[in-house]
């Protein structure tokens, strides 16, 4: 019973880490696409001005 419970702290450890670096990438990604938001949107100011 002990090993269980060691073995579902340890799979409960792991998971939270892996949800903390997926969190990472989401915020990383929702930053990215921002910055490529913002520049296509200014890519197409300059076409219409030209």
């Amino acid at each position: 019973v002990s090993s269980n419970i060691t073995d579902v702290q340890h799979g409960a450890t792991e998971t939270g880490s892996a949800s903390s670096q997926v969190l990472s990438a989401a915020q990383m990604l929702s930053n990215d696409s921002g910055r490529l938001k913002s520049e296509v949107s200014k890519f197409l100011t300059n076409v219409r001005a030209a």
